[in-house]
């Protein structure tokens, strides 16, 4: 069913070709809560433990309740397969751990989540992977710092607090021509941003924020496009040509398409060594809960940039606030990317400079209907200051680099009515 499917509204309740469960007829997914699998004979074990076919070995590796989620996820991003993790952390990290090993590079954008900054710059350094940073106002910018050692590019969809939208298309023609997968993490921008369409060969998300939507389960996940040559680019790709001792010298590039008759060597070696090495896996309670999310996110978008484009009208006719920042608030070309990579709204994520660190922890202690979290893309509106919170790992060069003044302040408008978040945010800044 799922290749019928076109629209992300109705993906969202029928991809992945699950109809009703099997065994019970059940319309809801089961949560199926189990370790592990009872195997149907000797044979059967042996063939799934040496990857002569697929199916249930243990949770940490893949589960039912899991497999529904992920099916739909990819189908969402038009993808070919996923992969869930524990986290959208833990995603981002399989995504750079999966192409590269110590001795490598990779070269992301300036513009990143600060925690996503922190494992890049210091536990991914540990373990001998490089990140070089390019900042993505010029694509050029990545071709400049890419060596033969490099292999992956990495971005933002819609990067906070910048929101500026980064060029897709233009790093990953540059990623073709050398033979380097572009990995967009599309976290902030689900349903109104589709990076595989522009050339990415591989997308993940926190499920954690716009995709769950209601602020319960943590959870992540990876993308495959099913679109990059790994075999082309042997050269470029060892980790996807050379024989892994850890699977009786399988070649995933070379393998996985002859078992499963699909390229999806990204997701497959993510899932069997990533997972089943460091143990990361999404468990079946938490995927449930976001298939409930999933189901609706389409909706949600629609309500969240609808209320988002209706703030930022209101805050750039407050005297108060010294910049707005949204992605169609940019000029020039970084505006124009808005227009060619959003469709159908530019997301919720609205920043605003009040000035002064003093100025933006009065508005954050003022609001009464607004939440003041570390999260974004709940149903209900959220409010943080990053420099004391989720940036503040990052040092004074680099808050500048991300964007972070002292009085920045980031809103995840929600999907309550517009004129009560403005009447709130109203109130604060009164205050």
């Amino acid at each position: 069913m799922t290749k019928k499917i076109k629209h992300p509204e109705t993906i969202g309740l029928h991809g992945g070709d699950y109809r009703a469960d099997p065994a019970t007829t059940s319309v809801a997914v089961p949560i199926y809560q189990t370790t592990s699998y009872q195997f149907k004979n000797a044979e059967t074990a042996a063939n799934l433990f040496g990857l002569k076919e697929f199916g249930n070995i243990y949770t940490r590796i893949m589960n039912p309740t899991c497999d529904v989620l992920e099916k739909r996820v990819a189908a969402l991003e038009g993808g070919m397969a996923a992969v869930a993790v524990g986290s959208g952390q833990a995603a981002s990290a399989f995504c750079v751990q999966n192409v590269a090993q110590a001795g490598d590079n990779i070269v992301s954008s300036t513009d990143l989540y600060g925690g996503t900054v922190n494992l890049f710059k210091n536990t991914l350094r540990m373990q001998g992977i490089e990140v070089r940073f390019a900042d993505p106002t010029d694509p050029k910018n990545f071709e400049k710092l890419t060596d033969e050692k490099t292999r992956a590019y990495y971005g933002e969809s819609c990067p906070n607090p910048y929101l500026r939208v980064f060029p897709i298309k233009e790093v990953a023609d540059i990623g073709k021509k050398h033979g380097i997968p572009l990995i967009i993490d599309n976290t902030a921008a689900p349903v109104i941003c589709k990076p595989l369409e522009h050339g990415a060969a591989v997308v993940m998300h926190s499920l954690t924020k716009y995709i769950a939507g209601h602020g319960t389960s943590i959870g992540g996940i990876i993308v495959d496009g099913g679109t990059f040559d790994w075999v082309k680019n042997a050269k470029r790709q060892p980790l996807f040509n050379e024989p892994d001792p850890s699977y009786n010298g399988a070649v995933w590039g070379r393998d996985v398409p002859k078992l499963t008759g699909a390229n999806i060597p990204f997701a497959i070696r993510a899932r069997v060594v990533l997972l089943r090495d460091l143990g990361a896996p999404l468990s079946p309670f938490n995927a449930f809960q976001i298939i409930q999310g999933l189901e609706t996110v389409a909706l949600r978008m629609k309500q969240h940039c609808a209320n988002a484009e209706k703030v930022v009208k209101f805050l750039e006719s407050q005297k108060k606030v010294k910049n707005v920042i949204y992605p169609t608030n940019h000029q020039g070309e970084i505006r124009e990317r808005a227009k060619r990579y959003m469709n159908g709204g530019y997301g919720s994520l609205v920043g605003m400079d009040l000035g002064s660190k003093e100025a933006g922890a009065k508005f954050i202690d003022n609001l009464k209907l607004l939440y003041h979290v570390a999260n974004i893309g709940d149903a209900r509106s959220l409010a943080i200051h990053p420099a004391s919170t989720t940036h503040s790992q990052l040092n004074d060069k680099q808050l500048a680099e991300a964007g972070v003044t002292p009085g920045y302040v980031r809103l995840s408008i929600g999907i309550e009515h517009p004129d009560d978040i403005i009447a709130d945010i109203e109130q604060a800044l009164a205050a």
